[in-house]
């Protein structure tokens, strides 16, 4: 495929919001600027999550509430796009859910996830609208804007206060909700590169005693490799059972690569990790080196090829042809899904994972 043809890679954000990370920019320009520019990407990132749902792609149905109504009718995205956001937000999905219902600790039955980045993501209320046997705690971390914006949306639609109810306004920009009996929801407005020693206070409800799953969905991947590292550490030193998943593009190298990274830094975006860690294996050895125990790693081509059943593939194909299928494969192997935990064991966690996706 000649590079002119490949699409550009900033349209794949998916379902928390993809390039809604949070690093300084190494292609000149001040943080402040290269801030600006990753935050305006959340309303594109709604609009691929909407396109795929109304496709029929995905079951979402707070994805519409997300997506600015003033901008008119949200575009339809490319069907490699729409097939990339169903095939990221079902691996992350199937992570999650092998995570929450996996035996990590027989002796609770809480667990905690936090969402970096989160944005405009509507999983912590998918999951406060089902039906559970197990206590929820969920944080989500974004820039105060962001933090703010999606309080005014839920505070704003019946549908979404609903399930996030019993609204409280932690200060200007953190806020949190009692879903349920047992569960809580905190959103946290702050910048995750100042996260220290000296400003942990600012994450109130994080629990340390219970199994947790760190979220990055193309978050850590704009920060430089001892920030992205930092915050690793900011976790893994204060829980000890604790899991990870990781999602963020590859191989910048070669041609493809090149036109992806071509594509970032015409937007202003730089992505560090893509020179940190170009290979699937140097993610799991990331998350090996940050101490987690197992650590795997699979692109969106293989999660695409093996999770997903053919009975599904052949669903997917009656609600939208592919004809791009050279490009697909293009674009899935240059992106990954990596996770890994620091309790071992032989559960659904460390080897099934992709049973859930089916």
């Amino acid at each position: 495929m000649s590079a002119p043809s490949i699409p550009n890679l900033l349209s794949l954000r998916g379902q928390r919001g993809g390039l809604r990370g949070r690093g300084r920019g190494r292609g000149g320009g001040s943080a402040i600027s290269n801030d600006a520019v990753i935050l305006n990407t959340d309303n594109d990132a709604a609009v691929s999550r909407l396109s795929a749902v109304d496709l029929g792609y995905l079951d979402d149905s707070f994805a519409r509430y997300f997506v600015r109504a003033s901008d008119g009718p949200p575009p339809r995205r490319l069907p490699i796009i729409n097939r990339g956001t169903y095939t990221r937000t079902i691996a992350i999905d199937s992570i999650v859910d092998a995570f929450l219902t996996s035996e990590i600790d027989p002796h609770s039955n809480t667990r905690q996830v936090i969402s970096l980045g989160a944005g405009t993501d509507t999983r912590a209320l998918r999951l406060f609208s089902q039906p559970r046997n197990y206590n929820l705690i969920y944080h989500e971390i974004d820039f105060e804007q962001t933090s703010s914006a999606k309080f005014r949306t839920v505070q704003g639609v019946p549908a979404l206060a609903k399930i996030l109810t019993d609204l409280a306004r932690d200060d200007s920009s953190s806020w949190s909700s009692s879903p349920a009996p047992g569960n809580e929801y905190h959103c946290h407005g702050f910048d995750l590169r100042g996260l220290s020693d000296a400003t942990s206070k600012i994450v109130p409800g994080l629990r340390t005693d219970v199994p947790t799953l760190l979220i990055s969905e193309c978050c850590l991947c704009y920060m430089g490799h001892a920030e992205a590292s930092q915050i690793l550490s900011f976790f893994t030193s204060r829980i000890p059972t604790i899991g990870t998943v990781i999602y963020e593009p590859i191989r910048p190298h070669d041609a493809f690569g090149k036109v992806m990274t071509s594509n970032l830094a015409a937007r202003h975006i730089s992505m560090p990790t893509l020179q940190q860690y170009p290979e699937p294996e140097d993610q799991r050895q990331r998350l090996k080196t940050a101490g987690f125990k197992t650590a795997k790693a699979m692109t969106i081509e293989d999660i695409w090829d093996k999770w997903v059943a053919s009975e599904e593939k052949e669903r997917l194909d009656r609600v939208e042809g592919l004809d791009e299928v050279e490009e697909w494969k293009l674009l899935a192997a240059h992106y990954i899904v990596a996770w890994g935990s620091t309790w071992e064991g032989t559960g659904l966690w460390q080897t099934n994972v992709g049973a859930y996706a089916s």
